[in-house]
């Protein structure tokens, strides 16, 4: 079953254009790799002619008619899993992801998961990114980091969102709870993110050509005690694991980290009783997504949201607190 099919006569002043770079400016809401994949599907026509070739060179008065099917169904199943839904609209929506939810389906994790619950809760409203009615997830949180996470209901706003994460221009601050007082108080991290050489369900720090180049910037905002400190991250780039694998490159790995804690800093701090049960008890790594900013891929307003920490994190840091003279 197709839509109505998109119609677009070429004017004097795109003469000579590519056919996908037109049809992107003509048709917003496809992104130009799904306009690239329907010309080369034979889903494009000048009059009786197909066209097949997306660098093709249009011609001005002539008619393009582009044949869009309907977005096929995702093979992922629906599942109806409460969210917390901080924002939404017809192009996109903002998740509070709690810690424990994978945030799509892979091996050991089939179900259950953020997309999962996406597919229930959206239903019709998904127009489909990449010709399949799907979630666009343009950034994931690990399983066990908390907090806020964007997603594209459409085509534009999943290349819009996308451009943004490119361009580096998306507001992501994290609040972590460390091991230790990073001296001095703020700084910035930078060091290429690539796979573990010795461990590779492990990211590290590794030297340039290697990896992918990555930046946070971070700043002590409470001292709790002498044994850890909270920070306020700001990721300039979205790398795999890059708070954790950052944060334990400079000796401050983050308090619960199963991965990048080391042979557990709580045992070679001075606990108290109270302090090493919280630890103890406390099972993934202290992370959150806390704040997230960006301009709507298609309104063009900004959009700013605050996540408060979850209780398990202030339970932690209350925890730490108390011991502090």
């Amino acid at each position: 079953m197709t839509q109505e099919p998109l119609t677009h006569t070429v004017k004097e002043d795109d003469a000579g254009n590519r056919l996908d770079r037109l049809l992107a400016k003509a048709f917003p809401a496809l992104s130009r790799t799904r306009l690239k994949a329907l010309i080369e599907s034979g889903a494009v026509c000048s009059g009786e002619r197909t066209i097949t070739d997306a660098s093709y060179r249009v011609k001005p008065g002539e008619t393009l008619t582009t044949l869009v099917p309907e977005a096929a169904p995702a093979t992922v199943v629906a599942q109806d899993i409460p969210l917390d839904i901080r924002y939404e609209d017809d192009d996109l929506l903002v998740v509070d992801k709690p810690a424990g939810m994978v945030v799509h389906p892979a091996p050991g994790n089939p179900d259950r998961t953020l997309v999962n619950a996406l597919l229930a809760h959206c239903g019709s409203s998904l127009s489909g990114i990449g010709g399949v009615r799907r979630p666009g997830i343009v950034h994931r949180i690990d399983k066990d980091t908390s907090g806020l996470l964007v997603v594209a209901k459409n085509d534009a706003a999943h290349a819009g969102l996308a451009a943004q994460f490119e361009q580096h221009t998306i507001d992501r601050e994290y609040i972590a709870v460390a091991w230790g007082i990073p001296a001095p108080g703020a700084g910035t991290i930078e060091g290429n993110i690539g796979r573990n050489p010795k461990n590779r369900k492990k990211m590290a720090v590794v030297p340039p050509p290697r990896g992918k180049t990555a930046t946070t910037h971070f700043e002590v905002t409470r001292r709790l005690g002498l044994n850890a400190s909270v920070l306020r991250c700001r990721l300039e780039t979205g790398r795999t694991h890059q708070i954790r694998v950052h944060c334990a490159h400079i000796g401050h790995s983050i308090v619960g980290d199963p991965l990048y804690g080391g042979r557990n800093p709580g045992r070679r701090a001075r606990l108290t009783p109270d302090c090493a049960a919280a630890v103890r008890l406390f099972s993934r790594q202290a992370l959150h997504a806390h704040v997230i900013g960006f301009d709507h891929p298609v309104s063009g307003e900004k959009i700013h949201l605050v996540s408060e920490l979850p209780n398990d994190i202030k339970f932690l840091i209350d925890t730490f607190s108390a011991t502090v003279a």
